[in-house]
């Protein structure tokens, strides 16, 4: 608060930027933390502002930083910036969900739900019944197989059909949800659900919640507050729950209140060795990578091979990223020693840029 009185004092903000401090302090103000930074953008990036003003905005931001933690900070930021410059149709929208490789289970499923919805949406416009189902979702499936990314389209489609008044996007674990002590993780949740309404809430590895089973209270506190929202919040609050999932239906069974308020359940299924093939492709493509005859075959069998041995741990997506770490990093390795590369030589990954070595004889 100190600091960004200074601030307000040298900026001559006439209160303003301690107003907006309060705020933050005693509120966990969201918009109050945006205005606040783009004071602080706006005292560091204007030339005309004299050196002790751009470091007190500095020592503020720090402050910030120190309050929220740099990860929240962010995603405060990425959830407006998506609300505010997300302009795509609802065509744009659906041409991203069909545009992932494979899916092609979880595609057909969210498109039922789309058509779904818009026909109740204009029953409820003719003053025609329409069901009361909840819009909340629950994914399950191995990680890497794109669960958050389909979660934030659904928001955002949704926003466009008229659904959600905001369509943001706001991602937690237990850690966001469960406090330390009695009593206060209702208020966690309470205060989650409030950056989240509008928008989509998404829990991954929900189960965690009740990891310690019966002896957990704080994640019996968090059940129940959350269930409340989900029926409180139902007409402008998609809870998007995911995990593996084993857990998942585990979860479930032992919490027949919070299954009843989710209707639509979404099976992730492992890509194939094709699918990781396309990821890899893609990947390589954006960032003006290709690969050569012999790699592609070698990537080939390293996928095959990977998948014949994967077990519930298996990475899928998170796979594919990794590998293209390696061969991008390999391929720099190698590149550096020749005198003068040209595009060809810069851009070409190699059999010999792949990082591993296995049986390719093995009984796949």
């Amino acid at each position: 608060m100190n600091n960004a009185s200074k601030l307000d004092a040298v900026m001559d903000a006439c209160g303003e930027i301690t107003k907006l401090a309060a705020m933050i302090v005693e509120d966990n103000s969201k918009l109050a933390t945006i205005a606040l930074l783009r004071k602080i953008s706006e005292a560091v990036d204007d030339p005309e502002h004299e050196i002790e003003v751009k470091r007190v905005a500095q020592v503020v931001n720090s402050g910030l930083i120190e309050f929220y933690g740099y990860s929240t900070i962010q995603g405060i930021c990425k959830s407006i910036e998506e609300t505010e410059e997300d302009t795509r149709t609802l065509h744009d929208l659906i041409d991203e969900l069909n545009a992932l490789v494979g899916l092609e289970k979880v595609k057909n499923k969210v498109q039922d739900l789309i058509v779904y919805q818009k026909i109740q949406k204009m029953r409820r416009e003719k003053n025609l019944h329409s069901a009361k189902n909840t819009l909340h979702l629950a994914f399950t499936g191995n990680p890497g197989t794109g669960k958050t990314t389909v979660a934030r389209i659904v928001g955002r489609i949704y926003k466009r059909i008229g659904l959600l008044s905001k369509g943001h996007f706001v991602e937690v674990s237990r850690t966001d949800l469960i406090a330390g002590y009695q009593g206060q993780t209702a208020l966690k949740v309470k205060k989650v659900i409030e950056q989240a309404k509008g928008g989509v809430l998404f829990i991954d590895e929900a189960y965690s919640i009740t990891e310690n089973d019966h002896a957990d209270s704080y994640g019996r506190e968090c059940l129940t507050e959350l269930t409340k929202a989900l029926e409180d919040y139902r007409e402008d609050l998609v809870v998007i729950v995911a995990g593996y999932t084993e857990p998942m239906n585990k979860f479930f069974e032992s919490n027949p209140g919070l299954r009843s308020r989710f209707n639509t359940f979404i099976e992730f299924d492992d890509y194939s060795p094709d699918e990781l093939e396309k990821i890899l492709a893609s990947m390589c493509m954006n960032n003006d990578y290709i690969l050569d005859e012999e790699a592609k075959e070698k990537v080939h069998l390293y996928f095959e091979q990977q998948i014949s041995t994967r077990d519930e741990n298996f990475a899928n997506g998170r796979l594919v990223r990794n590998l293209y770490d390696d061969l991008v990093m390999n391929h720099a390795r190698r590149v550096i020693n020749i005198a003068n590369p040209g595009s060809a030589e810069l851009s070409t990954i190699k059999l010999e840029d792949f990082p591993f070595v296995f049986d390719e004889t093995a009984d796949s």
